[in-house]
């Protein structure tokens, strides 16, 4: 595997910045310091640059079946694009299907996960709830490394858990020193707003953003909140969109609740009027929850520099406009949910949120990093730049521009709904398990490198 020197860097944690050298020997980062006297194979001069331990993308959906389609990225093409963007792991979701064994379900992810270029884990999602599945989450946890498990409050008469299965998550969760992580939508409501628009012939794409108003994701997550309270288990919010779940967040965790909330790079720039673009392209922003009207996205910030959000993950879940999302023409419920993001997230959170003053430098490491590592069960092997850790590491340009754009990124799929973005900074190269896996605007990548890595929460 041979050995790294990087000289002259600004590594860059949540709480410093500090000038020192980082020597890498196997995979292993042995050595920091300053001036650091050894002989590597390769000499890396980081100079004006910092070095950030890898990105940490704790919600992805790679060759998931959804909506009668797959989504467009596999493991191979969603983690190089993952290592292109700056981030060297990657968990995503096991979806199985209503009464599907969660191990048959894990089997099939397993092999899935094969051609991976980049580490993985996996999360479970819980789609019904017996004491079959009551035992399989224990083999889960104690057997496969996956202590982190999803119940999805919306999708009625496909995936969606009731409050009673909900419940029995919890309660099963306290037994296993498990997380339950959980789309907050209701599903009732949203199912009731789709008859009704679809019935009064409102077929367009923006329609779908209509279906699924911001006050059933704050119910949901309200609900979801209370339910943890009332058994003093610990919940996970994803991809939270709004102001409404933002502010239950910050009063679960006023009252002492342990309470996490994650978000994305789209409910923090863009708006709703996506949806309105011509010629069907507001169909490639069509995912749950919907991209909310402006506002919203102000009170995620907030939460971010508050630290009330802890973690910001992309739901990458690409489909192509043609072939996939076309399929909703007449119908915006049958548009397949999702898009891509995976390689954007860094260069987007430091243009917009580091640049601007949104959030700092460290408190972008934390949100994309450190927060998750410590979160599911991976620190101190990922998440930080420190000697034992994984040589995950992304030496970072902090001035050059860029564009994003479908034509020349490497998520599998035909659209980008950050087309146009403009960006500041971004990785020069990118090291994972201690080889420099991208650099200078090149992948170097193997398929089936990626390890698996079982987790533990503390």
């Amino acid at each position: 595997m041979g050995s790294l020197l990087i000289k002259n860097g600004e590594i860059v944690s949540p709480l410093d910045n500090v000038c020192q050298d980082i020597y890498v020997e196997d995979g292993k980062i042995v050595a920091i310091g300053r001036d650091l006297d050894v002989v590597a194979d390769r000499t890396i001069d980081a100079a004006g640059q910092y070095v950030l331990p890898g990105g940490i993308d704790v919600h992805t959906h790679l060759d998931m079946p959804f909506m009668g389609e797959v989504s467009a990225d596999d493991f191979e093409s969603g983690t190089a694009a993952a290592l292109a963007g700056g981030t060297t792991s990657i968990i995503d979701y096991i979806v199985p299907a209503k009464e599907q064994s969660l191990l048959e379900a894990l089997g099939t992810w397993k092999e899935k996960a094969k051609t991976a270029v980049a580490d993985y884990g996996f999360h479970m999602a819980v789609t019904w709830y017996s004491d079959q599945v009551a035992k399989e989450m224990e083999v889960c946890v104690r057997d496969e490394g996956i202590p982190s498990f999803k119940a999805f409050l919306a999708y009625k008469g496909a995936i969606m858990v009731d409050d009673q299965e909900l419940f029995s998550m919890l309660k099963r969760s306290k037994d296993l020193n498990a997380l339950i992580m959980a789309h907050c939508e209701n599903g009732e409501i949203v199912a009731e707003l789709q008859e009704k628009l679809f019935a009064e012939g409102k077929v367009a794409p923006k329609y779908h953003g209509f279906s699924r108003p911001s006050y059933a994701e704050g119910e949901s997550a309200s609900r979801l909140a209370t339910l943890a309270r009332a058994l003093g288990v610990p919940a996970y919010f994803v991809h939270m969109s709004c102001k409404e779940s933002t502010q239950v967040l910050i009063d679960s965790r006023a009252q002492g609740l342990d309470i996490y909330g994650e978000t994305c790079p789209q409910y923090l720039l863009l708006d709703d009027s996506v949806y309105e673009k011509p010629d069907f392209l507001g169909a490639a922003y069509v995912m749950s929850p919907p991209i909310r009207p402006k506002g919203h996205a102000d009170a995620l910030w907030g939460a971010i520099r508050a630290g009330q959000i802890q973690v910001v993950g992309t739901d990458h879940c690409p489909f192509n406009l043609r072939g996939q999302k076309e399929l909703g023409r007449e119908d915006f419920r049958k548009i397949p949910n999702g898009a891509a993001g995976i390689e954007d997230r860094l260069k987007l959170l430091y243009t917009y949120g580091v640049m601007k003053g949104r959030i700092s430098l460290n408190q972008m490491v934390a949100i994309t990093s450190t927060n998750p590592a410590q979160i599911f069960g991976m620190y101190p092997r990922k998440g930080i730049v420190a000697v034992g850790a994984d040589a995950d590491l992304v030496i970072w340009q902090p001035e050059g521009k860029g564009v994003i754009s479908a034509r020349t990124h490497y998520h599998n799929v035909d659209t980008s709904i950050f087309e146009g973005f403009k960006t500041i900074g971004g990785p020069c190269m990118v090291i994972a398990d201690g080889r420099v896996q991208y650099e200078e605007g090149k992948l170097n990548v193997e398929p089936g490198a990626g390890r698996y890595i079982p987790r533990k929460l503390s």
